[in-house]
């Protein structure tokens, strides 16, 4: 079961990265609202026809869960929006090396202060390295774009 995680993990990616590039060419074409919006609607759409054959949870459960679980509607909406926003003026590669970067960032702050309920991992020497990889990867795919744009 592991084995299919890791892989849908590794597809989400991949379609994380082509929703990104596919709506930044939208959004220079129809504005970078109107392009979240779409993504936003169509996907709700997608995610109803799913909830209607292979949900089996309960949607109306939603008014008992506490109020600031909500909140990860901002999140996701303000994720579509600056990456619509991003990819068109800097590229994929480094709007995603952004990203990943403010993920294994507030990753580790989670972990480490074990919010929302998690368990308390604290930042270790590993765990710096990984964040000092980080900002090197951002580093060379920033100069890469850098000459790609002076080429």
């Amino acid at each position: 079961m592991a084995t299919f995680a890791i892989l849908f993990t590794v597809i989400g990616g991949i379609m994380l990265n082509s929703q990104a590039a596919v709506n930044g060419t939208l959004g220079r074409n129809i504005g970078v609202i109107e392009a979240s919006f779409i993504s936003f609607f169509t996907g709700t759409g997608f995610l109803a026809i799913l909830v209607l054959f292979f949900g089996q949870g309960d949607l109306l459960a939603i008014f008992d869960a506490p109020k600031w679980q909500l909140s990860a509607v901002f999140c996701g909406t303000l994720y579509v929006l600056f990456s619509v926003f991003a990819v068109p003026k800097i590229g994929v590669a480094a709007t995603s090396i952004l990203v990943i970067s403010g993920q294994l960032f507030m990753g580790l702050i989670i972990d480490h202060f074990g919010m929302f309920n998690g368990a308390v991992i604290p930042i270790d020497s590993n765990r710096r390295l990984a964040i000092f990889f980080m900002a090197l990867a951002l580093f060379f795919v920033y100069k890469g774009n850098k000459r790609g744009i002076q080429e």
